[in-house]
């Protein structure tokens, strides 16, 4: 993944016209931290885990990222996905770096109780590089907000009380309202400003998911309450498929229940891969990373694409379908609004004031749908996909970041004043 990352900042730097060494900073993390956790298992038993924290570049203020629980967790996945941070935060212009990491364990063969203890000694092991102020987590892949609870009490054993240690807690362990959805809602602001290029709304398109967790099940109930159809989704389970719109409110009802989507009688059963290919408008990629290949890519039949998952198309499907002429709307543009709102917890955080859920979306609607119109217009102005837009606007914010702070901005190039 990291070398797919690396090939679209390539694009964008080419562009620019950036030397090695230039990109050569601008790729290399700040610092990359592998810790082994040993703990001990319910039944008394040794239990041997591997830790990781990347953080990519600080030049914009505090680094950010999720933590991902999952048995693939790598150095390369924590770098990869830390990058994409750093280009993430300055597209939506929030003042932090990019940094991400995780634990290489399975959750769904832990107890609570397992999980926990992996969890605080992972955070007693990294606790000096995170903080309020120099390196914040988030949920990501199996983590949620009780897991961000446990790391802000651990933390907070050792440096009192730190609320802002990380984002995505519980409400009422001062996290933020509106911060569950925000993802999801991000997601549907991106695709109203793409739709308007075409002078269309929500209720114009038919919308496929793929992926109904906590990203797409939000942005499947947001995209539906405005008018949208939405013709097919899926998860672990495999797809459904309704032509006519599948009922979305009773989906939701349906998966609370049942936990997955197969079974559901309001629609016909289909390959969870099938949703990527189906007939849509707008398909909506919402799993996990490279989920479209070289392979399916010329299978895509929707106009739109927008990435909700990270990293959910290879580099050789991006240039496929941009070469077919079809919209991508890259992940660091359209899953932003997950990472914004935790900047507006992080804010209330240090406030200790709490805002109200109506500003809460009031202001990622604003930062959302100005990040996909200067990414838009820059795409215009200078006739690249917006992926390279994004990247390239993000390079310039953070390049000029770090050389002002150091007094070098005389010696930049044009192409990045």
């Amino acid at each position: 993944m990291l070398e797919a990352t690396n090939r679209f900042f390539n694009n964008a730097a080419d562009h620019l016209g950036l030397d090695e060494r230039m990109r050569t900073i601008l790729t290399t993390p700040r610092r990359v931290v592998r810790v082994e956790i040993v703990t001990e298992s319910d039944s008394g038993e040794l239990m041997h885990h591997l830790g990781f924290r990347v953080q990519h570049n600080q030049a914009r203020g505090p680094m950010k990222g999720g933590l991902r629980f999952h048995p693939d967790m790598d150095e390369d996945h924590a770098a990869s996905l830390a990058s994409l941070m750093t280009w993430k935060t300055a597209v939506v212009d929030i003042p932090y770096g990019g940094a991400k990491g995780g634990i290489n364990c399975d959750p769904s063969k832990l107890s609570q109780a397992e999980l926990h203890r992996i969890t605080t000694t992972f955070v007693s092991l990294i606790r000096e590089i995170i903080g309020p102020t120099l390196d914040i987590p988030a949920p990501d892949v199996n983590t949620n907000a009780t897991v961000m609870a446990w790391i802000m009490d651990e933390y907070s054993k050792y440096y009192g009380f730190s609320p802002g240690v990380v984002t995505g807690k519980p409400v009422d362990l001062f996290g933020s309202l509106g911060r569950e959805e925000a993802t999801g809602r991000g997601v549907m602001y991106a695709l109203e400003e793409c739709l308007k290029e075409s002078d269309r709304t929500l209720s114009d398109v038919t919308v496929a998911i793929q992926g109904f967790g906590n990203v797409g099940s939000h942005a499947a109930r947001l995209i539906h309450q405005q008018g949208g159809s939405i013709v097919a989704v899926s998860d672990i389970s495999g797809g459904i498929r309704n032509e006519k719109g599948l009922d979305i409110p009773a989906l939701l009802e349906w998966v609370a229940n049942h936990k997955v989507v197969e079974g559901f009688p309001g629609g016909e059963s289909i390959e969870g891969a099938d949703v990527l290919t189906c007939s849509c408008d707008v398909l909506i990629p919402a799993a996990l990373e490279n989920a479209i290949t070289a392979d399916n890519a010329p299978a895509v039949q929707a106009g739109i694409v927008v990435e909700a998952a990270n990293g959910p198309l290879t580099p050789e499907a991006h240039r496929i379908l941009v070469d077919r002429n079809i919209t991508v709307v890259p992940d660091i543009l359209a899953n932003a609004g997950g990472v914004t709102v935790s900047y507006f917890e992080w804010s209330q955080n240090i406030q200790q004031f709490q805002w109200e859920e109506a500003r809460v979306i009031e202001e990622l609607e604003k930062k959302m749908r100005r990040a996909y119109q200067a990414v838009a217009a820059l795409a215009r102005d200078e006739r690249l996909d917006l992926r390279t837009a994004a990247f390239v606007l993000a390079i310039k914010r953070v390049v000029r970041a770090a050389s002002t702070r150091q007094a070098v901005g005389h010696l930049l190039p044009d192409s990045l004043k």
